[in-house]
Order: structure tokens, then sequence, then C-alpha cells
């Protein structure tokens, strides 16, 4: 194509001048979750009446006081307001999980299970895990399990819980609470969030003792334990068999704060939940401190949670020490926010990329059962539209890189790169070279029909791709598409619905090996309710079905044979690009040092910084008081 932009000739000032590119902006701007208006320079905001912040570094007493607007919720089921706490033993978040318009969708939805739960959102702090792995050190931690073990041929799983634990009602948790999860889970298949995937192996959970459960599959299942293990937002919740037994899982909220539920085995109790505040109080002891998996309590006494209102509300809440840690920050952020707040660190300090590499690479998604993106020429025909150096470049701000796969480039996955360079160098996913998409008539791409091609891409309301949005839809319309991007609030419900067309989204897969992420493309998860190991392009192909399942019973250490699994399910999803591979996906975490220190850092990745993960309670245990 003649018209066509060569790479490395455009700018990030040329690109931003184009018009269009700056009425997408504009456009991106207008859709961005409403939220008050920005804060004057010399004002705090006010995110959702979160805990004032005492005029900045003083740790005097701060009373996180509850929302101005009278919750919707039943009474009985809210408890008073909560009395103050010292602001330098409150955490502070500021999270985007389950946010709309700036208030919490799920205050009242504490079931990890229910349709339309987040375990994002306050689940994840609530229900225990039977282990940890933390992939950025590469260490599991056995937690409510102190052991396990596989029969010889891997059809058998035998876990052992600790003894001594209870749940916060008092009553004991023991095998049998573990056993009814799993046998649940198997009972209600693809109702349920990992339904599904504990359906297609489980025959039988057993607790042959109060401390003793026995898993019978019905195929060889050697990553079992390592699927049930929280990392990510991958694992297993285990549930309390005297709380949810005879309950609707898919609508049970688990949810009434005058019967102190949700009840936990951790070290925190809900104590207020409303659309505009989460508040967490530290329980008076914890079975882990006994156990001697921590040294001591969690040194803070309240976790306050607030929903965001929007990248400059965020920032200035950094910028006021009114947060602790929040949701990502926009790269071009940062400059402005390290300038007007010294104690504000990353993952990666105060230098690019402001994060870590998530295991997330960032796609541009096409609903594959939709005309014409059922078609691999047309899917690839937009791949080779996108130049991933400009969206780095200017969507970015330069703090990313090109992806190849949808999967991210960690140690222990860099040996499946290298086992398909050839196919990569076949169908280069990353190129390019519009010469190779479909012709156009006078500038415009026109269907087989004669009328014009539209696209519309979606981003999630929150605004993580506000930056990247706007320069994917113009980087379509210089090749005669009629591109645009919208950010409206539902647009992550309509995504996990697949009532979509094209959506700007990452994928939650492998850290460890390539099954999580070949799994995301089954034809089995196509309907799976909870947003993660979920086939969101809705491909699917049958022969690609059985090579997965192949490596599913492959043992993790059987590195060759999975190398050469991964080759053949690569050779028939290449040619097909189920859904179009932009970049990597960082985590740009905004981190004060001003209450607490001991963060996850580069130089201290004792696990990935998003609290939002099944991981959050290991940063918690980690954090220390600066005084």
């Amino acid at each position: 194509m003649d018209d066509r932009f060569a790479v490395g000739l455009t700018t990030r000032r040329q690109f931003l001048k184009s018009t269009t590119l700056l009425a997408a902006l504009a456009l991106s701007a207008a859709c961005a979750p409403s939220g008050p208006a920005p804060a004057k320079p010399t004002e705090a905001p006010k995110p959702a009446e979160a805990p004032k912040p005492a005029e900045a570094p003083k740790p005097a007493a701060a009373q996180p006081t509850a929302p101005a607007a009278e919750p919707t919720q039943a009474a009985p089921a809210q408890a008073a307001k909560p009395g103050d706490v010292p602001r330098n033993r409150t955490v502070m978040e500021i999270t985007g999980s389950s946010v709309q318009q700036g208030k919490f969708t799920d205050a009242e939805l504490w079931n990890p299970y229910a349709v339309g739960s987040n375990h994002q959102s306050g689940p994840n702090l609530i229900y225990e895990p039977l282990a940890y792995y933390s992939a950025f050190a590469d260490k599991e931690h056995l937690w409510l399990a102190e052991g396990y073990q596989y029969s010889p041929d891997s059809k058998q799983l035998t876990i052992k819980t600790r003894q001594g634990i209870t749940w916060s009602d008092g009553k004991p948790f023991s095998a049998e609470d573990v056993a009814y999860t799993f046998n649940s889970l198997r009972d209600l298949g693809g109702k349920v969030r990992w339904g599904v995937d504990v359906q297609q192996v489980l025959q039988e959970a057993r607790a042959t003792d109060a401390n003793t459960v026995v898993l019978t599959f019905k195929v060889p299942a050697p990553r079992f334990f390592e699927f049930i293990t929280y990392k990510y937002d991958i694992g297993v919740y285990i549930v309390p068999k005297h709380i949810f037994d005879g309950q609707d899982w898919t609508s049970f909220r688990a949810f009434d704060l005058g019967k102190d539920w949700p009840v936990t085995t951790g070290p925190w109790k809900v104590v207020y939940a409303a659309p505009e505040q989460k508040i967490y109080d530290r329980r008076q002891d914890w079975w882990a401190v006994k156990a001697g998996l921590v040294k001591q309590m969690p040194q803070m006494q309240r976790i306050v949670a607030t929903p965001t209102a929007g990248e400059q509300q965020l920032a200035q809440a950094v910028i006021t020490n009114q947060v602790d840690f929040s949701t990502s920050l926009q790269p071009a952020t940062f400059p402005t926010v390290f300038a007007q707040n010294a104690k504000i660190i990353t993952h990666s300090g105060r230098d690019k990329p402001y994060g870590y590499t998530d295991w997330w690479p960032v796609s541009l998604y096409v609903n594959n059962t939709a005309k014409p993106f059922d078609d691999p020429d047309v899917r690839w025909a937009i791949s080779y539209y996108m130049d991933r150096d400009q969206i780095v470049d200017v969507g970015w701000s330069g703090a990313s890189s090109p992806s190849s796969l949808p999967m991210p480039t960690y140690p222990p996955l860099k040996p499946y790169f290298e086992a398909v360079k050839d196919l990569l160098a076949k169908y280069p996913t990353a190129e390019f070279n519009p010469k190779k998409g479909f012709k156009k008539e006078g500038g415009k791409w026109l269907q087989p029909d004669g009328q014009p091609f539209k696209l519309e891409v979606m981003g999630p309301g929150t605004g993580t791709f506000a930056q990247i949005g706007p320069v994917v839809s113009e980087l379509l319309k210089r090749q005669g598409v009629d591109g645009s991007y919208v950010q409206p609030p539902d647009a992550s419900d309509r995504f996990n619905k697949g009532d979509y067309v094209g959506m700007l989204n990452g994928h939650g897969g492998s850290v460890r090996d390539p099954y999580y992420t070949l799994r995301l493309y089954q034809g089995a998860t196509q309907a799976v309710p909870g947003a993660h190991l979920v086939n969101f392009p809705k491909w699917s192909n049958k022969k690609y079905d059985e090579i997965v399942d192949q490596v599913f019973v492959t043992p993790m250490d059987d590195k060759p044979k999975l190398q050469q699994l991964f080759h053949q399910a690569m050779e028939i999803w290449l040619p097909e690009l189920p859904d179009i591979q932009l970049t990597e996906f960082h985590h740009r975490i905004p981190m004060n040092t001003t209450y607490w220190k001991n963060w996850p850092t580069a130089e201290n990745p004792y696990v990935n910084g998003a609290f939002w993960h099944l991981t959050h309670q290991l940063i918690l245990n980690n954090l220390e008081p600066v005084s």
C-alpha cells in the first residue's frame, strides 16, 4: 500500500499531531469512568471518602470515615461505622477491581464463586489457600496444607492440612472443607469459576481423617496442586462447608456483618463494605503465627480499600499521601508524581518502565464468532496493520515492548519461545507490514458486500488502556479501516459474556510452563464465568484441544515433551491467530514509603506487587511501619 507510514519515520510528537488521534484521545478522556472534577493542586481529592491524610506526612491518627451517603444494603447486614485507627497503622489502597463509575459493584458479594464475584476486590484476603506460589521468587509457600504427594501414576493426590486452624466463627477448619470444595466444583462444572477445570479431571475428593484429603482423578493430573495454588489470578478458594453447604453457589453472597460473615481463617475481618469503601480490621490472633509461617501478626491494624475515580484523582491521592499503594498509573503520569512526592517508588524504583512485566501480555481481541473476524485472513490483516513500536512509543511512553505470544517472557517460559522460533519466523505475529493486508478502494477497506469495514475497539472502563486505545484506532484508520476506541463502563462485563466485536485486554495464563496459556483457547473454556482462564476470542479447534489435553497430563518437569507438544499446538494456533498480539503489559504500581517500607521491588522481589492478585497477603506479611 502506498499510503502507509514507515516504521521509525514517525516520531511520538508527529504521531500525536494527527487530528484524528487527538480527537480519539479526547473521546477516551470523555468516556473514562466518571468522577469528581480534577482536584486543584493544593487540594487533596476525596476518593470515596477515604480516611483523610492528616496533612501528609504527620503520622497523626486519621479516621477512615464511612461514606456520607447511606449504603443501600439491608441494615442487619451492615455493621456500625468502625472507630479510629492511626494513619501510620493503616494501609490505604485504591483499586480498579469491580469498579464502575467510581463505585464498587460487589460490596455485598463475598462468595468468590458467585456469578459477578471477583476475588481481586476482597475475597483474596478472606479465603486462604492450600499454598501460595511467588513467580518472582520462584518459591512455593505451603499454607493451609502442610504437604502433598502424588501416586506414581499421578491419578491420586493426597493433601495433608495443618492442625489447629479454625474459622473466625470458631468452627474447625479441616480436610472436610477441602473435600467439600472440590466435590462441589466437580458437580457445578461450568456454572462457577474453576468448575470446568475441576470437573474435567476429578473423580472424587474424600476426607480420610480430619487432616487428610485424597483426590482421585479420571486421568493423570500431575499439575493439579499447582493449579489450585494461589498465584496471580489462578488458584482454588477453599470455602467453609458449614456455611456453604446447601447454598446456591451461583448466588449465595456469604455476607452478613451481623453474623460476622464472611468467615475466614485469615488475619482480616470485614468490618465495613459499601459501594464507596471496604474496610478490614486485623483480628486478635492468627494460626499462621503459631505455626511459624510468619514471625508476627501483620503490622497494620486496618486496610481501607476505595474505588478508583480516574487517573488524575488517583495521582493526586498518591502525591498527597492519601494512599499507600494503588492500581497502576499510566507511564506519562509518573514524572509528575515523582516530582511532587519523593517518597513514591515503583518495582523498578523511579526509572522506566515504572514497574514490572506482568503475566498479562496485551492483545487486540476480536470475536471469532462474528463476521468477518471468523476469517483468519482478516485477523492476520489487522495484525499486519499494528505498528507495535508506535504503540509502545506513543501509547506506553516508551515504557514497554512488543509481544509475540500471549504469555510473558518469564525465565521458565523462555525455552518455549525458543521451541517455536521457526514458526514465529513463518508467522510473524509482531510484524508491521500493511502490504500483507487487504487492498483498499478509494483509501478505504471495503467488505465483500461493498460496505466500509468498521471495527469498534473497547477498553475497560477503568481506563487501563486509555493511552494505547486511541493509538490502535489511529493505526486502523491509517490503513483504511473505520476504527474507533471507546471505554463504556460495562466493557469488561460485555467482554466476559462475549458481547463484543473488538476489545483490548490481557492474558492471564502461564508463568511456569505453557499449559495455562494454551488452556485459554480450549473450547471447554468458552463459557466459564469469572473472567479467568477463559476463552475470550471464542475460537475452537478440536485437534488443538486434544494436544492441550496431552499437555495437562504431562509432568511439568518433562520439558522436552512439553516443548514438543507446545510446538504442535502453535502449528495450529499461529496460522489461525485467534487474537492480535500487541505488547507486554507492566504493572506500574506506585508504592508510598511515607508510612510503610519493605515493598516488593526489583531489589527485593519476594512476590509481584499487585495487591488485587491472590498473593496479596504475602505483601502484607512483609510490610513494616516506617515509625
